[in-house]
């Protein structure tokens, strides 16, 4: 799938959405072993990039077809002169299609030497020996199949690898882990590299799997992505496929105005950093005009440190009706030091009674922790876009009955709120009521520091203050963060994120512009 600018929109299928497009592909005339075929030689091909001419590999082969794969890719690194030591997870006569097929293509002398990884209730010696002495281990026993906790004796496998410090290749998954919500299923092996088909599965993703991974190679083996339309995924990968397309470009016919005017309201006098924080990033984001909605006691130390972002002195109640009858405010933010509380909540009303696209984070989120359902009720009423921004925390104060894994409960989430939700964290995920998500991967260690999520939460509103739809502001604003975030490097603080959204900005400028030429 790509958008109309060309940029490739990466689509993440889950085991049983990945289960479909093979079936599509061989009904549609490609034999599965053909499919079975390219997938180990990708994994030998990975396999090789890892250790030197000749070196020792042992390959681990389950009972399906990530087995198949692996007894492919046995073959292929024994006719490249590796030494293969080939073991089964079940004797060969439990094999059938295209995994007996993959077995029995592997030559006789192959064939004929295969041990098993297990004696009865235990591991084997031979295997526990020749570990000791691999270079590589090529982890073909499960893959995204796996469907229930790893127990008996393939769990003590895991930890003997894991504790081996062998190298590992995983092809699909490392064993273990859950495809659909890299769940680690009782223990997991954690490869140096993994060779995945046609799409990466969330599993790759959402941590702990990201991290168990390794890099995720991608290989081509002949699925066509045609197939994608009858499946229908509502996943992604978050990057510039997703949402490029929706951001508008500056014109050279335009003006500030035409950019939009956000507001950020802000904190009493002792809580108005945060705020400013989120003003500056709206601003640094490209809306053409941020103000600063401020308290009358906040005014003196707000006005100190602004000089773009324009600031305002409001009250309460009919002083925000009245600033508000500015049609040309279009997006709003409450919540980074505002306050927790009822006065709070009077606010978030009369925000989403305005009409204007509203972000809320922070204090708005916890100020409704003591009834939530007040908040949901005005939110799925509210006739314009809202994004919710919490972290785990205030997410689980929010949603207290929603459970599963972080890809599932921001759906869920969002489905109860009807609001866009970003559920931040290193594997932030971004869900919509329409069932859309997208989980991000591109956010370095170093953001997880003060002020980090003020200013997501002003890059959010800057976004849709120029118009860009609510579930493709939000993803582009957690892909900016990060991007922002890698630029300004380890140790940075938030104040060094906004100058580093300018060439992370810059940089999709020139993409959209080679796309256009």
């Amino acid at each position: 799938m790509t958008s109309e600018s060309g940029e490739a929109t990466a689509v993440l299928l889950t085991p049983d959405e990945m289960g479909l497009a093979d079936r599509r592909t061989i009904e549609g005339g490609v034999p599965g072993i053909i499919l079975m075929e390219r997938a180990g030689q990708a994994v030998a091909r990975t396999a090789s990039d890892q250790v030197s001419a000749g070196a020792r590999v042992l390959v681990l082969c389950g009972p399906g077809n990530n087995g198949g794969d692996g007894f492919i890719a046995a073959r292929c690194l024994n006719m490249s002169g590796y030494s293969v030591s080939l073991y089964l997870l079940k004797p060969p006569e439990t094999l059938k299609g295209d995994a007996l097929e993959a077995f029995e293509r592997m030559n006789s002398d192959m064939r004929g030497s295969i041990s098993y990884l297990s004696t009865g209730d235990r591991l084997s010696d031979g295997f526990l020996e020749d570990l000791r002495s691999a270079d590589l281990v090529v982890d073909a026993l499960f893959g995204a199949g796996l469907d229930r906790p790893l127990s008996g004796p393939v769990l003590d496998l895991v930890g003997r690898i894991n504790q081996s410090g062998v190298p590992v290749v995983a092809v699909d998954l490392p064993s273990g882990l859950s495809g659909a919500t890299g769940e680690v299923l009782g223990d997991a092996i954690k490869s140096r590299a993994t060779v995945t088909f046609f799409r990466k599965k969330p599993g790759h993703l959402l941590f702990p799997g990201r991290s168990l991974c390794g890099p995720t190679n991608v290989a081509d083996i002949g699925i066509d992505p045609e197939t994608l339309k009858d499946i229908g995924p509502k996943t992604f990968e978050n990057g510039p496929g997703l949402w490029l397309d929706a951001w508008p470009m500056p014109s050279a016919g335009g003006h500030k105005y035409s950019r939009g005017h956000a507001v950020v309201f802000s904190g009493p006098m002792s809580a108005t950093g945060a705020a400013r924080l989120s003003a500056g990033a709206a601003l640094s984001a490209g809306a053409g005009l941020v103000t600063l909605a401020s308290p009358p006691d906040a005014m003196m130390v707000n006005a100190c440190h602004l000089t773009a972002v324009l600031l305002k002195k409001i009250g309460d109640g009919d002083a925000i009706r009245d600033f508000l009858a500015d049609a040309r405010l279009n997006a709003l933010l409450v919540g980074p030091g505002f306050g927790v509380g009822a006065h709070t909540r009077e606010v978030v009303a009369e925000l989403l009674n305005a009409g204007r696209a509203l972000v809320l984070d922070a204090d708005a989120l916890t100020s409704f922790a003591v009834d939530p359902g007040t908040l949901f009720n005005q939110t799925n009423k509210a006739p314009v876009p809202v994004v919710l921004t919490p972290h785990e925390g205030e997410f689980s104060r929010l949603f207290p009955d929603i459970t599963g894994d972080r890809l599932e409960r921001a759906r869920q989430a969002a489905t109860l709120s009807g609001t866009i939700i970003v559920l931040k964290g290193p594997d932030t995920v971004i869900a919509s009521p329409d069932g859309r998500a997208a989980i991000n991967s591109n956010a370095p260690p170093w953001l997880a520091t003060a002020g980090s999520g003020d200013v997501l939460a002003g890059v959010v509103t800057g976004l849709l203050a120029q118009g860009v739809p609510a579930f493709e502001a939000a993803c582009q604003a957690v892909w900016l963060h990060g991007e922002a975030g890698s630029r300004a490097g380890p140790g940075l603080i938030a104040e060094d994120l906004g100058p580093a959204l300018r060439p992370a900005i810059a940089a999709l400028v020139d993409k959209r512009r080679g796309m256009a030429s």
